[in-house]
């Protein structure tokens, strides 16, 4: 019998860390065949050429899709998704996949979803249903539920918002967030380790800060950026690491403030284009407090009993836990946050605190799902009327 074909499609490093078990799982399972295709941040050396780290994790790119512009404008956005999906249109011809995979929200996926259900192929989509009120996320996501045939969502909330959308709820499936199977399955490095792996000295207190334009804001993102510098600069004694923005709108304007503000203070703070699952997991793992805007802050940080400084609108609608403080995007409230992050009193919650993303395992029940479910019929009658008594 002819192996299932699954095509996992990643643009991003952090795309990738959330889906390397469930690739993992379907590498090593003999009734599937993996197929891989990178595009986006994976292959700009802006980036870190990042297509080299799926590579020396055991797997091969079945395609390479180009599509990322040097404009980070508006315009030289949607002139990307235009050219991803011309690309994605023949690398799917040439793979003729069963299924593709996609997760998120990121403009890469959208084109690639898009061509995928041009040609008929069935889509299974991860963290579906969520909500990211500041970003043009926000409409990508929906957008692309609304193409896929099957869902994986984070949380039950999120599976009762993809319902809510007309997607039938045999194939909504609420399995958690994959990216905590990476906290079960990876070993960590503690904080000697870690500093050799990046070479780097840490002081005793070490922020960790990620962050990404606000697509949707009407500030201009180098303007809210050097808000977030002010306050780290208020705490002197802190070591930082930043991790680099995406190739969103505008995110080469905050990646520059990094290069000069880490040029300023090579003793005090190093960044990353790119840091892989394992030393971003292991930077959480021996943070003082997680500071910006990222998912990440939201979804994992909470599983490791730290505080997470979430700023501004971009995260504004998803479920957070009880470790997450919110805060407006200028230096003072940012100031208050961090320091609320060390009060006695919140470090109690924290420790108590509940993620509600789950507890890992998802990419397991993912693959198994994606391995048995029947493709019969699937692409027909795609909207579930919860009026009807059907």
């Amino acid at each position: 019998m002819a192996k299932r074909k699954i095509c996992v499609i990643t643009g991003s490093r952090a795309e990738y860390g959330l889906l390397y078990w469930l690739m993992k799982e379907i590498q090593g399972d003999p009734e599937l065949q993996l197929q891989i295709i990178a595009t986006g941040m994976h292959l700009a050396p802006e980036f870190g050429l990042t297509y080299k780290k799926i590579e020396e994790d055991g797997f091969i790119i079945s395609e390479k899709v180009e599509m990322l512009l040097a404009s980070d404008t508006p315009t030289g956005i949607a002139k990307s998704i235009g050219l991803g999906v011309i690309g994605f249109a023949d690398a799917l011809q040439r793979q003729k996949p069963d299924i593709v995979v996609v997760l998120g929200d990121r403009f890469e996926i959208f084109a690639a979803a898009q061509a995928a259900m041009v040609a008929k192929i069935p889509i299974a989509h991860i963290h579906g249903g969520e909500t990211t009120e500041g970003a043009i996320d926000e409409a990508i996501r929906h957008a692309i539920t609304k193409m896929a045939h099957f869902h994986f969502t984070a949380a039950e909330p999120y599976r009762k918002r993809v319902i809510q959308l007309g997607e039938n709820p045999k194939y909504v499936l609420n399995y958690g967030a994959p990216g905590l199977d990476n906290i079960k399955k990876l070993k960590l490095l503690n904080k000697t380790d870690f500093e050799k792996a990046i070479d780097f000295k840490l002081d005793d207190l070490f922020f960790l800060v990620t962050y990404h334009p606000v697509t949707l804001s009407e500030t201009k993102p180098d303007r809210s950026f050097m808000e977030l510098l002010k306050a780290i600069d208020y705490f002197p004694k802190a070591s930082i690491i930043f991790t680099k923005a995406n190739a969103d709108t505008e995110g080469r304007a905050i990646n520059y403030m990094i290069d000069n503000y880490v040029k300023n203070n090579p003793k005090r703070a190093k960044a990353f284009a790119a840091m892989g699952s394992l030393l971003y997991l292991s930077a959480v793992k021996n943070a003082d407090i997680v500071v910006g805007n990222s998912s990440s802050g939201i979804s994992e940080v909470p599983s490791f009993k730290k505080p997470t400084v979430n700023i501004g609108q971009r995260q504004q609608g998803r479920l957070k836990a009880l470790s997450v403080i919110d805060c407006k995007e200028n230096a003072e409230a940012i100031i208050t946050a961090i320091k609320k992050g060390f009060s006695p009193e919140f470090k109690n919650e924290v420790r108590n605190t509940k993620n509600p993303y789950g507890g890992g395992n998802a990419s397991f029940k993912i693959k198994q799902y994606l391995k048995k479910v029947s493709l019969n019929n699937i692409l027909i009658k795609k909207f579930f009327d919860i009026n009807c008594d059907e």
